[in-house]
């Protein structure tokens, strides 16, 4: 250490005498002179680790292939941390080139403290960040998004830092700033109320995995209904089927009531839940001569034996000598429920409903002033949104298209050509 003070001496009294300058002018060449070789010397350094070591670090990271490595690159961890490569080269010349400039050296190590706190946090972010990422490429993304968690982390990584900033600043202990907090304990959270409850919220979504990515919710008061495109520290985007952007405040799904379809899709069956109205006027018992048409019909034909072994022949016999018998005296089939039937054997037999471990109901509700209610409650095996529909439009294409061969009509208000065409029959009768 002596023989560079001396060595400062020199080079001040040299530059004094070879310009013929006073002795604080010749130190205020020799500092700024000396502040432009550390300067060059820090690009030089950063240059050399850019070009030759960062390249090295991607040739291998590159060549392993792996998602990590991939990311890594992606989020310029490398590149930040070869910042770091100039801060070391200031900090180790400028403690022997101004040894004898104790203000300006401490002036520096501050400087150069502020530098490193705020590259470390750069490269902290690019490191979470990486995790994000690798993470979400794994199987358990689906069950538990972490980014949310991954911003709270941010933010008291970063809220750290700053402290480490203040202090590096004002020259205390970054103790004395974090007991500084619970006096301001009152002010912040008046000042960041949403933040908190958004921070707190996000974090008990993701704990009780209430939401994640992918899901279908449904929260009318928002005017939300599609899929989770983010689940986020204080918000959640759900993009709508008609592609627009719903984005609700995290406490709002914790404090509100919202649908969550994802135990459908998990479980494989959508529900069909729909009635056929069937006019009252067309309810009625069945000939004989259309039971026989009736047997005809493949999947009706165990349905029908079993009822004549119950019923017995007579009950089949509604005409007698062109006669009607005394129908309420015995036991009759009725066109809705061999209706009823043959759509709970069509059902048993559609490759796409549900036959084991779901709901499977075909019944007939109360009857209403639209008619007599047939629900079907099945559960299609698909739950793709258009494939779900489809399979039940046609399951109910083929129904309401069988309805004329049970003698049934299906109810509907009527129309204005319906009127005008019994207005026309009307009008030729007189």
């Amino acid at each position: 250490m002596q023989s560079v003070l001396e060595f400062e001496s020199f080079l001040v009294r040299f530059i004094s005498e070879q310009f013929g300058l006073a002795e604080d002018y010749s130190e205020y060449i020799y500092v700024f002179f000396a502040l432009i070789l550390i300067s060059v010397a820090a690009l030089l350094g950063n240059l050399v680790v850019k070009k030759f070591i960062l390249e090295v670090l991607r040739s291998l990271a590159s060549k392993t292939k792996t998602k990590v490595a991939e990311y890594l690159l992606e989020e310029s961890f490398f590149l930040r941390l070869s910042h770091l490569a100039p801060a070391f080269i200031i900090s180790s010349i400028s403690q022997v080139v101004f040894s004898g400039y104790p203000i300006l050296n401490d002036l520096i190590e501050v400087l150069i403290n502020l530098y490193l706190v705020a590259i470390g946090l750069w490269v902290f972010d690019s490191l979470i960040d990486t995790f994000y990422k690798v993470y979400e490429e794994s199987r358990f993304s689906t069950k538990l998004p972490l980014k949310g968690i991954c911003q709270a982390i941010k933010i008291v990584v970063n809220g750290t830092g700053i402290i480490f900033i203040l202090s590096i600043l004002l020259d205390k202990s970054p103790l004395y700033f974090f007991s500084g907090l619970g006096a301001l304990t009152a002010v912040l959270l008046l000042v960041f109320k949403d933040v908190i409850l958004g921070l707190v919220a996000g974090v008990q979504l993701t704990a009780n995995n209430m939401v994640r990515k992918g899901d279908w919710v449904e929260m009318p008061k928002y005017g939300a209904d599609g899929d989770v495109i983010d689940v986020a520290l204080t918000t959640v985007k759900i993009q709508n089927w008609d592609k627009t952007i719903t984005t609700i405040p995290a406490h709002a799904l914790v404090s509100d009531a919202f649908k969550n379809w994802r135990g459908m899709s998990d479980s494989g069956g959508r529900r069909i839940k729909r009635s056929i109205y069937l006019d009252l006027s067309s309810v009625r018992f069945l000939k004989e001569s259309e039971i026989e048409e009736l047997e005809k019909i493949d999947l009706l034909r165990d349905y029908f034996s079993g009822k004549r072994e119950e019923i017995g022949e007579h009950g089949f016999k509604v005409e007698q000598h062109g006669v009607a018998a005394p129908l309420l005296n015995g036991r009759n089939l009725t066109n809705s429920g061999t209706f009823r039937a043959y759509c709970l054997k069509y059902l048993r037999n559609h490759s796409s409903i549900h036959q084991q471990g779901m709901t499977f109901l075909v019944r007939q509700l109360a009857p209403t002033e639209k008619g007599l209610p047939l629900e079907i409650y099945v559960f299609a095996n698909d739950v793709r949104w258009v494939h779900y529909e489809a399979i039940q439009s046609d399951i109910f294409d083929h129904l309401l298209a069988s309805l004329p061969i049970f003698g049934l009509r299906a109810f509907q208000f009527p129309s204005d050509m319906s009127l005008l065409d019994l207005k026309s029959k009307s009008s030729i009768l007189e």
